[in-house]
């Protein structure tokens, strides 16, 4: 419970200074898009990471909170940006309308860049107040969003769709699309905190566990939940012809290799000391989440 308490105090915290940052503006309708996506009900995955990286190094998580916003800004703009019609066109998003149903395609598609563009004038603004580790924590998030990690991944992914891969491919799709934020949110908070390169080099390591495990995970639960407890479409995977790790490894594989994985991420969690107990707490809640 203490714990969980403390998950929810780091998640109000995020919520507030997200809110912030989007107070609405002229012209009204795009910020009210923004805001629609972003509170959505999203689980603040990647800046909860980020944050908890920088303090299970021994830094200050003030210093990290606009990175910890701007992840979640990027997070969400590729989330309103795989919705759309030209991607995996889905009407749904954490149960409720995705941006393009709520709003139209135009405002969904300004949105995201929107979002994506004040990510990079938060951080950069954190940037100017702040050092050295800041400037090496923004360059790192931007390779890892986009030429080093999600965007290569997305790219991959929907020249996938329809064709038979191998697992080489899948492996790169999942580590950039899904891995990529997640090694960003853990490097970088690790470097705002002040850890030395051997230490964010074992953060990149748990990122990519923790990154595999969530996505296999992901495609475990695509055929095995339901549309009510995901709060999106199950069997869209098959519905888009996807070749996931369920499908190329069968349930049973991907259960073992998921188990692997996490197992591995949790002892080079618990191998960086008691200032990383929540981390490791974290970590273990999400992936064996079931939604």
């Amino acid at each position: 419970m203490e714990y969980k308490n403390k998950l929810n105090e780091r998640i109000d915290l995020i919520n507030s200074s997200l809110g912030e940052y989007l107070k609405p503006k002229y012209p009204e309708r795009i910020y009210e898009a923004m805001n629609y996506s972003v509170f959505a009900g999203g689980k603040r995955l990647r800046p909860v990471l980020l944050l908890s990286a920088c303090e299970a190094v021994g830094g200050d998580i003030k210093r990290a909170m606009a990175f910890a916003c701007g992840l979640e800004m990027i997070h969400t703009y590729s989330l309103i940006h795989d919705d759309l019609p030209a991607m995996d066109n889905d009407d749904f998003r954490r149960g409720k309308p995705t941006c393009h149903k709520a709003f139209d395609e135009a405002t969904a598609v300004l949105a995201g860049d929107g979002l994506l563009t004040m990510a990079f004038e938060v951080m950069l603004d954190a940037v100017c107040k702040g050092g050295k580790q800041e400037s090496e924590a923004a360059r790192l998030i931007a390779n890892y969003s986009g030429s080093q990690g999600m965007l290569v991944g997305q790219v991959v992914d929907v020249e996938s769709e329809g064709k038979k891969i191998d697992d080489k491919t899948l492996m790169f799709i999942h580590d950039n699309k899904t891995g990529g934020l997640i090694k960003a949110a853990l490097m970088a908070g690790a470097l705002i905190g002040g850890a030395d390169t051997e230490i964010v080099k074992k953060f990149e390591k748990i990122g990519y566990n923790i990154g595999m495990a969530f996505q296999i995970k992901d495609d475990i639960l695509d055929v095995t939940s339901t549309t009510d407890i995901l709060g999106k479409p199950v069997l869209s995977d098959v519905k888009n012809d996807k070749q996931t790790y369920v499908t190329l490894y069968g349930i049973e594989n991907a259960q073992k290799d998921y188990e692997t994985l996490s197992c591995g991420a949790v002892k080079m969690i618990g191998e960086l000391g008691e200032c990383a107990d929540f981390l490791k707490w974290y970590a273990e809640e999400l992936i064996n989440r079931e939604k």
